[in-house]
């Protein structure tokens, strides 16, 4: 906790729901990974981001409210509720389910709206991601 006026306090919260729609559940993990790269000693190389569960993906993103909703659409277009393996296809076409972001001076190096979200593609609300660091 830190204060920056007396009396007043901040709180950081280790992860947030960004958004939780019908079909998509998406955590914000920016503070928890970043703490973990601090807390590493690792001062510049690479952090790999990995969600280990199948129908889970991490992507560096924005994190704007029409966009998961935008996505969410899309997806229900694309491959529509109560299709057969839906969360699978799904998984599919959004790609890998690991992101990579450089690391300089012992931070992560993301733009400045840019976070580190969690994607559950069936609704469920998982924190569950690994962090591989590479450099020095």
């Amino acid at each position: 906790m830190t204060g920056g006026v007396p009396g007043d306090a901040t709180i950081e919260i280790p992860y947030s729901i960004a958004a939780a729609l019908p079909t998509l559940s998406v955590m914000d993990i920016t503070n928890e990974i970043s703490r973990e790269v601090a807390a590493s000693g690792c001062k510049d190389g690479i952090a790999y981001i990995h969600a280990p569960h199948e129908l889970s993906l991490v992507r560096v993103q924005e994190r704007e409210t029409g966009f998961f909703e935008d996505l969410e659409r899309l997806l229900e277009r694309v491959v529509p509720p109560g299709a057969r393996s839906r969360e699978r296809l799904v998984a599919m076409l959004l790609g890998p389910r690991a992101e990579q972001v450089p690391v300089a001076g012992g931070e992560l190096c993301l733009g400045q709206w840019q976070r580190i979200l969690l994607f559950s593609l069936d609704a469920e609300h998982r924190n569950d991601w690994s962090l591989t660091l590479v450099g020095a």
